[in-house]
């Protein structure tokens, strides 16, 4: 099996289990990671963090990113442009989100394009070295790749629940690990201290 077919029944069996949370398990989940990292994160006032809108089973952050707005975080969301590209628009408070393709959802073109500093990022499954598999799409990495290209490197928190981990994720020399996962058990940090 190729690491690419190990990664694909990986992430159908993560999303699967996923899936099967119950919708209480999942909110319940989601406020957890709010008391995890919610104070943990250490970034100062103006920082640009990245979070997303929930589709499907994903957790719920956006009690998260609220909190960390009110410690002083400048707020974007990825808006998937088109199969290659995301781009991060900032998210301000009274300002619409739209429905910005491929099920997500976002800011509008008016929004002001961000280069994050922190990117929380949804996943398919994790491992305890910080390898992720994403939805397969290879969004995140290529904007990872574009920002680093830029000179930015961003700090990259895994958002996931315990059912996602796994021993351990077939990793490519293109991945790029994660600094830390928040699950709704705790925030555990990988490489860097956040």
């Amino acid at each position: 099996m190729t690491s690419k077919e190990q990664k694909a029944a990986i992430r159908n069996e993560r999303l699967a289990l996923r899936d099967a949370m119950t919708p209480e398990a999942r909110i319940e989940g989601s406020l957890a990671m709010v008391e995890h990292a919610g104070d943990r994160l250490d970034f100062e006032p103006g920082t640009v963090i990245s979070g997303f809108w929930p589709i499907r089973s994903e957790a719920d952050i956006r009690p998260l990113l609220a909190h960390l707005r009110t410690r002083g975080a400048r707020l974007c969301l990825p808006v998937v442009l088109d199969r290659e590209t995301i781009v991060f628009r900032e998210l301000v408070v009274g300002a619409p989100v739209v429905k910005t393709g491929f099920g997500t959802t976002g800011p509008g073109p008016e929004a002001a394009v961000l280069d994050p500093d922190i990117l929380l990022v949804p996943l398919s499954a994790f491992d305890r070295a910080g390898h992720r598999i994403g939805y397969g799409a290879g969004h995140y990495d290529r904007a990872i790749d574009r920002l680093k290209a830029k000179g930015h490197a961003p700090k990259l928190i895994g958002i996931a629940f315990d059912c996602q981990e796994v021993a351990s994720v077939p990793a490519e020399p293109h991945d790029v690990p994660l600094d830390a996962i928040l699950t709704e058990s705790g925030f555990r940090l990988f490489q860097q201290v956040l």
